[in-house]
């Protein structure tokens, strides 16, 4: 069979252990990466890999990978005879399949390519194929497998009976229609195998078998072509395999930073390392100084040996060393440090003008923005037009059930192979680069701090924060600062994104955000990124910086913060105070401030119009009061 695919979606959100539905309606899971890059003979042997290579030094030192692939795009011709008729294998995934005439269920292999004839049909001389069952069995661990259809229908952990079975359905879209019957005539309804509890029990781990007995995840990779299992003590819950929480792919991302300014950084690093300069920077620590007094203190120090460099770069410098730092500590794999390190090192990035071939950006003074139309200066302290930015987006690795599980990166990997390489040249994941464009904000930090500071808005955000730990003492995400600069930065994204895309045409899903938000006394970010990254036109054609240029920025986000105040689903809206995913969001929602998931970080939570632009009879709680 062949299924073509675009080599984005391979990364998401079709990437490996992710199951798709090809236009014949057969549905398959994509392979492990054991199997990529493996040409008609199933070898190595005529692949260059060179051209597939990316390099991102700082995705590669989060994910602990030697470098980067692009998934190999199918050729039949070429000059060579490198690369021609590379595929990305899928396997056939459910295995299960079932009459829709009569019932009857068969098994078959994974690598099963033609269609099954139903053999009861067969005899009567009648021909209909049979097609997958619509229920899997998955588990938080990210582990999939058909649903144990012998162990329900018999009530056993390891039935002895191998007679036929039929799949019925009596009428009606509920699971309480449905049953199994097995030839030796038993039988069982399917009600109850999507039932879960919120301390991660399941109905179908506890009423499978009966009696008291639990029945636990069997620990099974199809993607990786195998129907073996192993040890998972998670509850297994039944779901459709078209349902949203059986595939979360985890992508991460990096903007480039230009070579040339680290070459600035690595000799900036290198004098930071003599006695006198390592000896000023430990002092500077003790007293828990900020970069930009750090910074001070060392221009006033040593005069001379700075003045070629910017503040900003001595800024990188000092988070670089930093990193090492903690590299030496024993806590480079700890995913929260080196993310935070990632997201410091681009805030500093954007925070200057730029011109380099794959970052450019340009600095434009606040007080040329129009105070008539919106008072720019009060909200923010300075806006930089990113007129080409180059992203890389890494598969690193995929959740089920829940999108956001704090599961380092060591094991998102291990569900990617079925060996793991360790430490060598073929340690590597799937990624893809994209151009865009985009405007970086930075929030006015004086006005931020004294907002945060109000009593009533520490009151508005408390119940969102319950919420969040509660989802982080079930493991249900991974823990990050719930506070009120947050809240607000990212909705105010939110709605910055979707006015942009009446205003200038571009479609819902070609906005992304990227949050630089710390309340770190000695490393504060107060930072948002709305940018392009499409790989096409939409990325490219310089609608974005236009409409943050003065006359056009003012405009935007007067309406975006005015269309807020009201929602068309109010007063539900605002008196909700637990809505959303997880009901992580108060006032927000499809109507106000949700944008598609691909476009936001946080898929869809931490959202609060309160906190923006203010309720009725709540504006003082608002950010831009």
């Amino acid at each position: 069979m062949v299924y073509p695919i675009r080599r984005a979606q391979l990364i998401a959100p079709f990437g490996t252990g992710a199951m798709s539905i090809s236009k014949n309606g057969l549905s398959a899971i994509c392979s492990g990466l054991d199997h990529w890059f493996k040409d008609k003979n199933g070898t190595f042997e005529k692949v260059d890999l060179s051209e597939f290579k990316i390099k991102e030094w700082r995705l590669e030192r989060l994910l602990g990978v030697d470098h980067f692939r692009l998934p190999p795009d199918f050729r039949y011709r070429g000059e060579s005879e490198k690369n021609k008729f590379l595929t990305v294998p899928f396997l056939r995934f459910p295995q299960w399949h079932y009459c829709t005439f009569c019932g009857e269920m068969k098994k078959t292999e994974l690598t099963t390519k033609s269609r099954e004839e139903c053999p009861s049909c067969k005899e009567k001389n009648v021909k209909r194929y049979m097609v997958q069952v619509p229920f899997i069995a998955i588990c938080e661990k990210g582990h999939i497998q058909d649903f144990p259809w012998r162990e329900w229908v018999h009530h056993e952990l390891s039935p002895s009976c191998n007679a036929k079975m039929k799949l019925i359905s009596t009428g009606g879209g509920a699971l309480t229609t449905m049953q199994v019957k097995c030839s030796c005539g038993k039988s069982r309804l399917l009600n109850g195998i999507t039932t879960a509890h919120p301390d991660g029990t399941t109905d179908l781990s506890k009423e499978l078998i009966g009696d008291g007995m639990i029945f636990t995840c069997q620990g099974k990779k199809p993607w990786l072509g195998t129907e073996e299992g192993e040890p998972c003590d998670c509850h297994l819950r039944g779901s459709l395999r078209s349902a949203s929480n059986v595939y979360f792919a985890q992508v991460k991302s990096a903007i480039y930073i230009p070579g040339e300014a680290n070459k600035q950084i690595n000799q900036l690093v290198t004098m930071f390392r003599t006695n006198q300069f390592e000896r000023l920077i430990n002092l500077t620590k003790l007293g828990n100084l900020s970069f930009e007094k750090t910074i001070i203190e060392l221009r006033t120090q040593f005069p001379t040996e700075l003045q070629s460099y910017t503040d900003n770069e001595i800024k990188r410098a000092l988070i670089a060393m930093e990193q090492n730092e903690d590299e030496r500590a024993g806590i480079v794999n700890e995913e929260f440090d080196l993310e935070r390190i990632l997201r410091l090192e681009e805030y500093s990035v954007l925070s200057e003008p730029t011109e380099q071939e794959e970052l450019k950006i340009r600095h434009v003074p606040i007080e040329k923005y129009d105070k008539q139309i919106f008072q720019l200066e009060k909200y923010f302290s300075d806006v930089f037009l990113v007129e080409r930015l180059k992203e890389t987006r890494v598969l690193a690795g995929f959740n089920r059930v829940f999108n956001d599980q704090p599961r380092d990166y060591l094991e998102l990997k291990h569900h990617m192979w079925r060996s793991v390489p360790h430490n060598t040249s073929d340690d590597w994941l799937p990624a893809y680069v994209v151009y865009g464009e985009g405007i970086f904000l930075k929030f006015n930090p004086e006005l931020l701090h004294d907002w945060e500071q109000r009593i009533n808005v520490n009151t508005r955000i408390q119940p969102l924060a319950e919420r969040y730990r509660h989802l982080l003492n079930n493991r249900r995400t991974r823990e990050k600062q719930i506070i009120p600069r947050f809240v607000m930065a990212h909705t105010f994204a939110h709605l910055l994104m979707n006015q942009l895309t009446f205003e200038c045409g571009y479609s819902s899903s070609s906005l992304r955000e990227r949050l630089y938000i710390s309340n770190d006394e000695s490393k504060p970010m107060y930072g948002v990124l709305i940018y392009t990254a499409a790989g096409d036109s939409d990325g490219t054609m310089g609608g974005l910086v236009r409409m943050g240029k003065p006359g056009y920025l003012e405009q935007v986000i007067r309406k975006s913060l005015l269309n807020a105040g009201w929602c068309s689903a109010d007063p539900i809206c605002s008196e909700i105070e637990a809505q959303g995913p997880d009901s992580c969001n108060m006032a927000a929602c499809h109507s106000c401030s949700l944008v598609p998931e691909t476009a936001c970080e946080e898929f869809n939570r931490f959202l609060d119009r309160g906190l923006t632009v203010g309720l009725p009879g709540m504006r003082e709680i608002a950010y831009f009061s």
